[in-house]
């Protein structure tokens, strides 16, 4: 059982880190590393966490957090969004950039993939055939290297793929040969740049993005730390440029100047 010493020391380095706050979720935190702690071989916490400190190479750090962030995620996951992505959203900017025909959208919490390869069929339908004059690439990022690992070589289960209109399953999938798995085509996969990324770290992006996804990770953020990280995404947003946030998930609007669109889709003021 982790006493509480220990505890603290492993929520102030989660905090400290990647600014997951697991500050009421003792029961959690043990629950997913008792296990762990026991087959490798260490003692108790306290032990492991000084040989995790000391670990240059930043594995047991990564394999920490894959075990305490949970990654669930499916296709089409809120749909309401994705239809507002589709009808509005991507008509503003077929308009606006149809000069550069540069699109910049940015999934922010990637995790196995599933949304951001739904995005990308959105995308991929939106433009059609013209799709191809256009950069329509997706920018997909996750902290954990284990789950985004899964992510590119696409392969999800048949009942994965149920809530999938049947003619993209058709399109952007195919049947992995004696398994009742289906793998992303090369179609798709073109179209998702996976990349690790810590949301804590300073933004690296060059141009401004269009669209931030960034839904149903804000959850393992206090409010400072997720005022501060909302503040960033409003920075790099373009004028007018929108923000979809998870529907359980809330923003403070005397924080961060976002218009609300609705609940949980805000705007960047400007770029009309």
């Amino acid at each position: 059982m982790i006493t509480e010493d220990e505890f603290l020391r492993i929520s102030v380095f989660l905090k400290r880190k990647c600014g997951i706050d697991m500050a009421n979720k003792k029961t959690v935190v043990d629950g997913r590393l008792a296990n762990y702690i026991k087959n490798k071989g260490w003692k108790n916490y306290n032990e492991y966490m000084d040989v995790l400190e000391r670990d240059s190479s930043g594995v047991l750090e990564r394999e920490l957090l894959n075990l305490l962030t949970t990654n669930y995620t499916y296709f089409m996951r809120e749909f309401e969004h994705l239809e507002f992505f589709k009808r509005e959203v991507l008509p503003w900017l077929k308009q606006k950039e149809s000069r550069t025909k540069d699109l910049r959208v940015w999934c922010g919490a990637a995790s196995s993939g599933e949304e951001p390869y739904t995005i990308a069929m959105v995308i991929k339908e939106f433009f059609g055939i013209e799709g191809s004059a256009w950069d329509t690439k997706v920018l997909a990022t996750d902290i954990s290297m284990q789950v985004l690992q899964e992510a590119f070589r696409g392969i999800y289960s048949e009942d994965k793929l149920s809530s999938l209109p049947p003619q993209w399953k058709k399109r952007f999938f195919q049947k992995v040969t004696g398994q009742a798995m289906y793998q992303v085509k090369e179609e798709l996969k073109r179209e998702v740049i996976f990349r690790q990324f810590n949301l804590m770290n300073p933004f690296p992006f060059k141009k401004r993005m269009h669209t931030v996804f960034l839904r149903n990770v804000m959850i393992y953020f206090d409010e400072r730390t997720k005022t501060e990280l909302l503040q960033k995404v409003y920075n790099q947003l373009e004028p007018g440029g929108y923000l979809f946030i998870g529907m359980t998930e809330s923003l403070n609007k005397d924080a961060v100047p976002f218009q609300v669109i609705q609940p949980s889709i805000f705007r960047k003021p400007g770029g009309e």
